[in-house]
């Protein structure tokens, strides 16, 4: 398909601020710029963690995400409602993926690239999600999906494999 978001390469634009009043991409910003001068260091790289570490926090506080500072999130990460969504610190996350609200991942999960997560869809156990899956809405992840698959209920079940 010529039109396929990637699930390698990642699409920095999907991120990018459009305006200054953009929570889920300030907050998005703000721990890559924390991310990028923790890696840089010395007394300028403190200087400018500190400033990020308040713009995640006042970010963290409109949008009511629980997203850590030291994150494993690949570029191209969408979020379109970052209300109540929570990730945990180990969790791995691929380039370009889609995560709507209140949704929860656990320590140890790995998703791979362009990845749409459901609302309220909850990743309790350490899983692997393949490239280019799909998770239902309140779909509990409790096993690995395949790639391409989609994977809906409580517990999630596949519903549909690529052919």
């Amino acid at each position: 398909m010529a039109n396929e978001i990637s699930s390698t390469e990642p699409d920095w634009e999907r991120e990018k601020l459009k305006q200054w009043w953009s929570p889920s991409r300030q907050l998005l910003k703000s721990i890559r710029q924390y991310q990028k001068w923790k890696s840089y260091g010395g007394l300028l790289g403190d200087l400018f963690c500190a400033w990020n570490v308040l713009n995640y926090r006042f970010w963290s506080c409109v949008t009511g995400a629980d997203i850590p500072l030291n994150c494993q999130i690949q570029g191209g990460l969408l979020i379109i409602h970052p209300n109540g969504i929570v990730i945990h610190p180990s969790a791995m996350i691929g380039p370009n993926c889609l995560i709507l609200q209140q949704v929860t991942i656990v320590g140890g999960v790995k998703i791979g690239g362009h990845v749409d997560i459901g609302a309220g869809a909850k990743i309790i156990r350490p899983v692997s999600i393949g490239d280019h899956a799909k998770i239902g809405a309140n779909a509990v992840v409790l096993c690995d999906i395949p790639p391409g698959a989609t994977a809906v209920g409580i517990p999630a079940k596949v519903i549909e494999k690529p052919q």
